[in-house]
Order: structure tokens, then C-alpha cells, then sequence
């Protein structure tokens, strides 16, 4: 479902992504770990259309995001670190709006709404602009927003960010279902035990550079210990402390 071959992206004389070549299957949750500025965000907006990579290709669906871009984001969501939201909308009037953007008709639109603010808790604030919304609240909508058009593939930047233990147990809950469902789920995060608990394999980009990929059992081969994913992950990089 993801393709990426030899992927570089530089930034003047910064070299933050270094001929990354990765295949993630349909259904599969996979997490992208690495230290700060280690080439995770990038990689995400490369893979999502919003940067372009300096060489290398990348498939969505079959769609080379380069060559066909309206058709890979056609079947993609992508909910970023800090997601952008119209304060001046009410929550129903952002679905809304975001539904129309995929061509979705107002009946089926509000349909889905019904269902979705029920599950993520906004239904008592349906009618609330954005902006008199908390930030947790926010959040929720976002991921709900993301779900409308029912997406192949779901890109997510740092998934638990602004929510309460009981929204952070319903959204691993949701990723999980959603990818035995066949939607391949992509995610970055510094939570380790969110990669340890959802992520069916784990890859880890350390200075620009894929450098180790597997489930947890095989990292932990890799790296020579039984431990935890955080001492898999501080070995691997060379970040013992």
C-alpha cells in the first residue's frame, strides 16, 4: 500500500532523508520512530504530497504520488503534529467542510457526523465554533474528520498529542480495528509504548536514515537485548544514557 524507493530530501546543506527505501502492507499499523529531527516529519510530509523529495519515488495505492497526485491523496488522511483548523467553523460546519472536499454528498456527510461525534464525544458540542473548542476537544474532531471519507491509508504525526487517558485508550482501541479492517495505518510518535502496544512493525530513522525495521522480536535480536522497546530503541540509535 506504501512503496518508497531510495528516498532523499535535502535542505540545503541538510541532508535529512537519506535514500529510504520501505514497503508497508495493507492492514498493517506501522510505526516510525527516531530521535528529534532524525527525518520522521519530513518523511511524513514527502509521503503525503506536501514537501517534494529531492530523489526517489513513492506509491500510495499504486498511485505515484508525484505523477498522480490528486489520485493518492484521493485515498489518504493525514493528521499532523498540529493540525489546522477554521476557528470561525462550528464542529458540524468543519465535517462538513471536509467531506465536500472529497465530493461527498450533504446526506451521507451527516450521516456520518451523527456516528462519529457520538463515538469521539462531540456531539454535545456539535454546534461550538472551533475556537471556543479545548484542545483535546480539537483533536477529537480531527480524527473524525479524517475517517469521513473512509481513507486507505492514514498518516499520523505524534496520534496522542492533547488527549485524556480515555481518548488515548478509544483511539488505540479505533487503530487497531481500523487496520483489521484493511486500513494500512502509518504513525509517528516519541511514546514508545504506543509503537510497543498497536504497531504490527516498527522502523527506526536515526540521522536521516532507515536503519532498523521489524516487529519488536526482531529489533530486539537486532539489538542484542530482551528489554522493553525504549532500551531497544536507545541501543539501536546510541542513545544509552
Amino acid at each position: 500500500m506504501i512503496e518508497i524507493e531510495h528516498l532523499d530530501k535535502r535542505f540545503g546543506t541538510v541532508h535529512a532523508v537519506r535514500d529510504l527505501t520501505l514497503s508497508v502492507p495493507a492492514g498493517e499499523v506501522f510505526a516510525f520512530l527516531g530521535p528529534n529531527g532524525a527525518g520522521k516529519t519530513t518523511t511524513l510530509k514527502m509521503l503525503t504530497g506536501l514537501i517534494r523529495p529531492t530523489s526517489g519515488r513513492i506509491r500510495i495505492g499504486g498511485w505515484d504520488i508525484a505523477q498522480n497526485p490528486i489520485e493518492a491523496r484521493r485515498i489518504i488522511a493525514y493528521i499532523p503534529d498540529t493540525p489546522f483548523l477554521y476557528d470561525r467553523l462550528t464542529a458540524t460546519e468543519f465535517y462538513h467542510f471536509v467531506g465536500t472536499l472529497y465530493g461527498m454528498n450533504r446526506t451521507t456527510i451527516e450521516r456520518e457526523r451523527e456516528a462519529a461525534f457520538a463515538f469521539f464525544g462531540l456531539s454535545g458540542h456539535a454546534a461550538a465554533l472551533v475556537k471556543d473548542l479545548s484542545h483535546g476537544l480539537r483533536q477529537r474532531l480531527v480524527y473524525a474528520a479524517s475517517f469521513l471519507h473512509q481513507p486507505r491509508v492514514l498518516f499520523i504525526d505524534e496520534p496522542l498529542i492533547g488527549l485524556d487517558p480515555h481518548s488515548i485508550r478509544a483511539i488505540k482501541r479505533l487503530l487497531r480495528e481500523k487496520a483489521a479492517a484493511g486500513m494500512t495505518i502509518f504513525l509517528t510518535t516519541h511514546i514508545l509504548s504506543l509503537a510497543e502496544d498497536t504497531a504490527d512493525r516498527i522502523g527506526i530513522i536515526h540521522e536521516g536514515r532507515l536503519i532498523a525495521v521489524g516487529p519488536l522480536d526482531e529489533l530486539r535480536t537486532r539489538s542484542g537485548t530482551r528489554g522493553d522497546l525504549e532500551e531497544v530503541f536507545l541501543r539501536l540509535t546510541g542513545e544509552e544514557i
